[in-house]
């Protein structure tokens, strides 16, 4: 039939009419290989995707039991209050905080100054250690971070290098009145040097450091000592010395003249810088008007004195009167008072024989030259002690 094409050994003809070789055909197999191969791999990507998937949540899952399951177990490194508890559940934690912390903190604090010493009791001081509150520190700042972070520190050996501080309460009261009841008792005033007469001479008593405690330094002390932040538990009071005005080696000049009389032997007895010179004899107060005894000092002193006759009964119609120097006064040369009216003083020559007598109204009688040298060495506020 007209029209009609014979097959083509060497190709075919498409359902376009077109004629393909044999090499259009080869390619074609190839595209259909191809995209068959693509087809097969897109198949298998929402499986390896799901396999992904399931791989993640399941690392996920184990990873939030691990680390949920550390939910209260401390971080290697965390210390409370240098207390090591890393690696401890909470409870465990609290245990050993009792027990190495709490425990020593509970022994009383005590102060010393020399042989004296006072205590001050965890109880006396309110003491409270607040350990929950310390254990929840540090378990929160283990739980610092993100939870793959945790995972991995934990899985690998890593720390958390914090320090939780001390929480502890106490009362400031019972610290205060510790450290005013220890400054009441250390404290002291300097004592100077000084000369104790006797009837044996003039002693030397030697002088005394103060002593004051500094009440502030001593507070600290106490306070750091008794929340732990020293090794010991005992405090040293901290003390400063006051040297005193005056020391021995300065009485000699402090004391240029002293009298001491003894009137059991009627002797004056004289020191000059502390060292006898010269000893007179004297007459003392009669019975009934005995010479006062005691430390004294000369008052004032005066050369061929009037007598102010004291108004007494034994002065008779003299009481009160002025008797001026000459025959009919008995005080002679020199007079130097002492206890308000009292005094040392010379008499009449015939008056002698009573030197070494109970024989005055008080006074004490000395002889003529004796008074006037006695005088010439002994200015107003010499020391007169009277045995």
């Amino acid at each position: 039939m007209q029209g009609d094409r014979e097959p083509s050994p060497k190709g075919y003809i498409d359902v376009t009419g077109t004629l393909m070789g044999m090499s259009d055909e080869h390619e074609l197999g190839n595209e259909m290989s191809a995209y068959a191969a693509r087809a097969a791999r897109g198949a298998r990507l929402p499986i390896i995707a799901a396999f992904g998937v399931a791989v993640v949540l399941v690392a996920a899952g184990a990873m939030y039991l691990y680390d949920h399951g550390r939910r209260e177990t401390i971080a290697k490194g965390v210390r409370i209050d240098g207390v090591s508890v890393g690696g401890l559940r909470e409870g465990a934690a609290r245990e050993k905080i009792q027990h190495e912390l709490v425990a020593n903190l509970d022994r009383p604090v005590t102060v010393r100054a020399g042989s004296k010493k006072w205590t001050l009791s965890a109880r006396e001081a309110g003491l409270g250690i607040d350990t929950a509150n310390m254990v929840a520190q540090a378990v929160r700042v283990s739980r610092e971070g993100s939870i793959v972070g945790r995972t991995v520190r934990d899985l690998f050996g890593g720390s958390v290098k914090r320090n939780i501080p001390l929480v502890v309460s106490y009362s400031h009261q019972a610290v205060r009145g510790l450290t005013a009841k220890v400054r009441a008792a250390v404290t002291r005033a300097p004592r100077d040097a000084t000369v104790q007469p006797s009837a044996s001479g003039l002693n030397l008593v030697p002088g005394q450091d103060g002593r004051t405690v500094s009440y502030t330094q001593l507070g600290a002390a106490i306070d750091r000592a008794l929340v732990g932040q020293t090794a010991s538990r005992t405090v040293i009071v901290p003390t400063h010395y006051i040297k005193p005005a005056v020391s021995t080696f300065q009485l000699a000049a402090r004391y240029p003249a002293y009298i001491v009389i003894d009137r059991g032997s009627f002797r004056l007895r004289f020191y000059d810088h502390l060292k006898l010179t010269r000893t007179y004899e004297i007459a003392v107060g009669m019975e009934g008007l005995e010479t006062p005894a005691g430390l004294h000092k000369i008052e004032w002193e005066q050369v061929d004195p009037p007598w102010y006759v004291p108004k007494k009964a034994w002065a008779g119609a003299l009481a009160g009167t002025v008797v001026p120097p000459g025959p009919a006064d008995p005080l002679k040369a020199r007079f130097m008072s002492f206890d308000g009216g009292a005094g040392i003083h010379g008499i009449d020559p015939g008056e002698y024989s009573s030197i070494g007598h109970d024989a005055s109204h008080g006074c004490i009688r000395m002889r003529i030259p004796d008074v006037i040298d006695l005088y010439s060495k002994s200015p107003v506020g010499t020391p007169v002690y009277i045995i």
